[in-house]
């Protein structure tokens, strides 16, 4: 994170906040550089409950790799104010939306497949909803809503119905962020979401990391005037 920001010289002591979009160590692994840069900044973190929760992926073999979990005396011994939060909620002055947990009300997005558990206190079972999966959603004044997604573990659609919801808000203008549509669990749900982003006609579309090659080129097919590659690239979004 800290390298990337050096990189697009974005000062890192100017933030006045973390949202974190879900408790897979792959999304924070970033968060000890940085609060080793900004030092004891006591920089308020917004994040759902369930991001401790223990998890494993299961393999083919039959064996389980445990993932790595936060902690959060880790988080606030480098200076994180941690804020656990289940609803909706604001930041920035009301500026900016944090979905909190997504209503999951699509009938195609299922989730994470039977090989991804989840540790309950006394068993492993499956974790198909990633409930700590959240979003961050501005409204852009004459544009329409500007959604932000982590990994999108709970279905993109979901989640853009989601801010639709709590905005009162139906124009999308951007989606920017990992869509969760790669490999073989996920590829069947690439055509009704690309027929769902069809429909919504986002001006900018900036699908991320976990997106998946298969995904990225139906999507830059279907919207060939929104798709840009998310990599290498800055998006200056003004609104009126």
């Amino acid at each position: 994170m800290v390298g990337n920001a050096d990189r697009l010289s974005i000062d890192l002591t100017g933030l006045r906040g973390v949202v974190l979009s879900h408790g897979h160590f792959d999304h924070a692994g970033g968060l000890a550089g940085m609060a080793d840069r900004l030092g004891p900044a006591n920089m308020p973190m917004v994040l759902h409950p369930e991001v401790w929760t223990r998890r494993r992926i299961l393999t083919p073999a039959g064996s389980a790799n445990d993932l790595l979990t936060l902690s959060k005396r880790a988080l606030t011994g480098e200076g994180f104010d941690v804020i656990e939060r289940r609803q909706p909620s604001l930041l920035l002055e009301g500026a900016v939306v944090i979905t909190g947990e997504v209503d999951r009300t699509t009938e195609f997005e299922h989730g994470m497949p039977p090989a991804h558990q989840a540790w309950t206190g006394t068993q492993w079972r499956h974790d198909p909803l990633v409930l700590d999966d959240q979003a961050v959603v501005i409204h852009l004044r004459g544009r329409g809503l500007v959604v932000l997604t982590g990994c999108g573990r709970a279905g993109v659609i979901n989640i853009l119905r989601c801010a639709q919801h709590l905005t009162a808000v139906d124009r999308v203008h951007a989606l920017v962020g990992g869509l969760h549509l790669s490999g073989p669990a996920f590829e069947t749900v690439i055509a009704p979401t690309v027929t769902a982003l069809t429909d919504l006609t986002p001006e900018l579309l900036a699908p991320g990391h976990c997106t998946g090659w298969r995904a990225q080129h139906t999507l830059a097919a279907a919207l060939p005037g929104a798709w840009v590659p998310s990599s290498g690239t800055t998006h200056h979004l003004v609104g009126t």
